[in-house]
């Protein structure tokens, strides 16, 4: 399966779960052009990166699909505030949504949807979409669902995650000792911390000055991101680790969905996979020109050798085995998603 043309039979888990729950039509205020429903879509992403370039295909698709009725605003580089605020205000009925994904949810009702976000769970693309297609990723849904936050669409490719750096990184041990910038999870931290590093969580908008004033030492995301906030100018070393495999979701208040008719629910989940698509099938492209831009800015990207890559990957063993992470999961959760990988589970 291509990265750029993603199965439409992952339009999406989150589509098959808003099905499954039998929402039933309601009636709500008349909407029309010249009255609109009115969401506003909160991303750390600048300007110009995959996901702000989807968000702007998905505000001219909804507006196509509901004549106008619909309107989509876009904040991007935090201009609404931190993700976590962003969900306390969606959980209370805000009409908000934002790109979230298992390290969020994992502390917002769904605990076992942390471990898509563990250092080198997945090997490929279709691994990814493996179980964002099974009933074990649904289940999960419905029990955000309860909890008050709605995942709309799951078919976003965020891209390979890698660390950027002030100094050079060649295998686990180079990270010893250098503070490395995470989101406020404990997945992204607790990860870190068995590749070695000492992680630090930041958002995402205070990272350039940190780097700058030596808070940090550096940071890992897509190469489209790290690009994007200008890191380069700041840190000059990438290494191409892929410690994750980066898809992410829009998610938005249970509230205010179930004031939606089910016309407007369904035009909404539409609109959010199809601007997925879009957004999948320029990753390839913008992930290389990301390449070229921090290359030309000095950058030393850094292709670790199979070896090394095996040396992250049996580092990151550790993180299934910390009890901080794997006491809030099921039994047996490891072993069941990497049964749905490997296709011989559900």
């Amino acid at each position: 399966m291509k990265r750029g043309v993603v199965a439409l039979a992952v339009l999406s888990a989150g589509a098959a779960l808003l099905s499954a729950n039998g929402v039933t039509e309601k009636k709500s205020a008349e909407v029309s052009p010249a009255n609109p429903i009115v969401i506003q879509i909160g991303y750390e992403n600048n300007p110009g990166e995959p996901l702000d370039l989807g968000c702007h295909e998905w505000q001219k698709i909804i507006a196509q699909k509901s004549n106008g009725a619909m309107k989509i605003e876009l904040f991007p580089s935090s201009q609404l505030g931190k993700k976590t605020d962003l969900i306390d205000q969606m959980m209370a009925g805000s009409s908000v949504c934002t790109v979230a994904d298992g390290t969020f949810y994992a502390e917002r009702g769904a605990p076992d949807m942390g471990i898509i976000y563990g250092p080198y769970l997945f090997n490929t693309w279709d691994d990814c979409w493996k179980l964002m297609q099974s009933d074990w990723y649904k289940e999960e849904c419905e029990k955000l669902s309860k909890n008050g936050l709605r995942v709309i669409s799951s078919n976003w490719i965020y891209g390979d995650r890698h660390t950027m750096t002030k100094k050079p990184v060649h295998s686990p041990s180079d990270l010893k000792g250098l503070k490395i910038r995470v989101a406020n999870s404990a997945i992204y931290i607790k990860g870190f911390e068995a590749l070695g590093a000492t992680p630090t969580p930041l958002a995402l908008g205070e990272v350039y000055t940190a780097l700058q004033q030596g808070v940090v030492d550096g940071l890992e995301n897509p190469l489209t991101v790290l690009d994007g906030g200008k890191y380069q100018e700041v840190a000059k070393y990438v290494i191409l680790d892929g410690h994750i495999k980066n898809i992410t979701t829009f998610v938005i208040g249970s509230k205010f969905y179930n004031r939606l008719t089910q016309e407007q629910q369904k035009i909404l989940i539409d609109s959010a996979n199809e601007a997925g698509l879009y957004n999948n099938s320029i990753q390839v492209a913008k992930e290389k020109e990301a390449m070229q831009h921090l290359a030309a800015a000095g950058v030393t990207i850094y292709t670790p050798t199979p070896q090394e890559k095996a040396e992250f990957q049996k580092a990151a063993e550790k993180f299934y085995s910390y009890p901080e992470i794997c006491a809030k999961w099921a039994p047996g959760l490891y072993e069941r998603v990497k049964g749905i990988i490997a296709g011989t589970g559900r």
